[in-house]
């Protein structure tokens, strides 16, 4: 059985492109990246509007330019966020260092986790503003507005099944990895008992040498006469 780390075989393989492309996580990281460009795009192309009597431009999610800055925030650091996982998995079967590949399992649920929570927030706030509208900002661009709303929602199932995925190569990190040596001599559960010579230099019980120097009866033996 080929022993593996953190859900990759160890370092020495080559880079296997089909297999890579292949990868749940790197499906949705590409959905996940899509996804963060429709959002921070769409609030930037068409995402504010500019009244005929003002010189400034408001946010179409009930001129709440907040909503719209949150939106794009969190849609550039998940767009570069993808770039950069979807790079250390590519990377991450040449990584010979079991503790580097922890620390880049553990980045990936901490983060995977943390954006799942953040684009729900970015869901329910911009669904609640958008509800809010005045017809007039309604009007204007309700495609682009109601796009927005909808791959907000798509980035959380994205980075959802993202957090699951890390947290089961975490788990199977550690199933493997850490686990602590124990001497059998000093370990009482193991089912073998400890030699009984550890403490001494011989047996216990020993009396006299198995050779005696003195031999009384030579054997049959007779040396020639000369």
């Amino acid at each position: 059985m080929q022993s593996s780390a953190y859900g990759a075989s160890l370092a020495g393989g080559a880079f296997d492109l089909v297999h890579f492309v292949k990868q749940p996580q790197t499906i949705l990281r590409c959905l996940s990246w899509l996804f963060s460009i429709v959002v921070f795009a769409t609030i930037t192309a068409e995402g504010y509007i500019n009244e005929k009597d003002k010189h400034e431009t408001n946010c179409i999610f009930n001129k709440n330019d907040s909503a719209c800055s949150y939106g794009v925030g969190i849609g550039v650091l998940a767009f570069l966020a993808c770039v950069v996982f979807l790079m250390l998995d590519a990377y991450f079967p040449q990584i010979s260092n079991v503790k580097e590949r922890k620390c880049i399992v553990i980045g990936d649920l901490v983060f995977s986790a943390a954006w799942t929570f953040l684009w729900f927030i970015c869901f329910c706030v911009l669904a609640n503003q958008w509800a809010k509208t005045d017809a007039p900002e309604v009007a204007v661009a309700p495609d682009a507005a109601r796009a927005i709303v909808a791959f907000s929602f798509f980035s959380i199932i994205t980075w959802g099944f993202l957090f699951f995925l890390a947290f089961g190569r975490y788990r199977q990190g550690v199933s493997e990895f850490d686990q602590e040596y124990r001497d059998p001599a000093n370990d009482h559960s193991t089912p073998y008992p400890p030699t009984p010579y550890a403490s001494s230099s011989g047996p216990t019980g020993y009396q006299q040498s198995p050779f005696s120097h003195n031999q009384e009866q030579p054997g049959e033996y007779q040396p020639p006469a000369y």
